[in-house]
């Protein structure tokens, strides 16, 4: 499929969109079509759902904007769809205070649902840096995620990688815990 015509971020603006992406099943057929496009059923077989509930959560999907018909062809009298992504990249804005990250909490879940018996690179770390380091280190996870997603080839096998810089919140403390 020629890539020049796809944008390279969707914005999610709309509570519609944000419904769409906020479904882990949604989710997981976003990241089916990532590198390719696929039709219901190969969808379906891909993520492990029957070819209805593909099909109601492609046409959610397709409706928010989020995944568009690349392709048609006939196959015995029935016309054979192909969808991929709309952009390469989805943008998701910020949860705001106290909400849930949808992304994270998609990529926990797909780390929960991988093989325990698979190489896997997990690790947390808790830094002190200066608001310097930070925006640096923020910008050389970013290029580096960026390289290897230039990288990717759709014959291998599906590889994600999901990291989070951030800041947490200030520890609060109650009048009896300072004593």
């Amino acid at each position: 499929m020629p890539t020049d015509d796809i944008p390279e971020t969707f914005h999610v603006t709309t509570d519609e969109q944000l419904r769409a992406v906020s479904n882990l099943t949604r989710h997981r057929i976003m990241a089916v079509l990532r590198f390719e496009p696929a039709t219901i059923t190969q969808i379906a077989e891909r993520v492990g759902l029957a070819k209805g509930s593909s099909s109601y959560h492609v046409r959610l999907l397709e409706r928010a904007g989020l995944v568009r018909v690349v392709r048609t062809r006939k196959v015995r009298g029935v016309t054979e769809r192909y969808y991929a992504m709309a952009a390469r990249a989805i943008v998701l804005p910020d949860p705001g205070e106290g909400a849930p990250d949808v992304l994270m909490r998609h990529a926990v879940a797909d780390l929960e649902a991988s093989s325990p018996d698979a190489e896997r690179h997990v690790r947390m770390a808790h830094l002190r840096l200066t608001d310097e380091q930070f925006a640096e280190l923020g910008a050389r996870l970013q290029a580096l995620a960026d390289e290897y997603r230039e990288l990717s080839d759709p014959a291998l096998p599906d590889v994600t990688l999901a990291f989070a810089l951030f800041r947490p919140a200030p520890v609060r403390t109650t009048e009896g815990d300072a004593e």
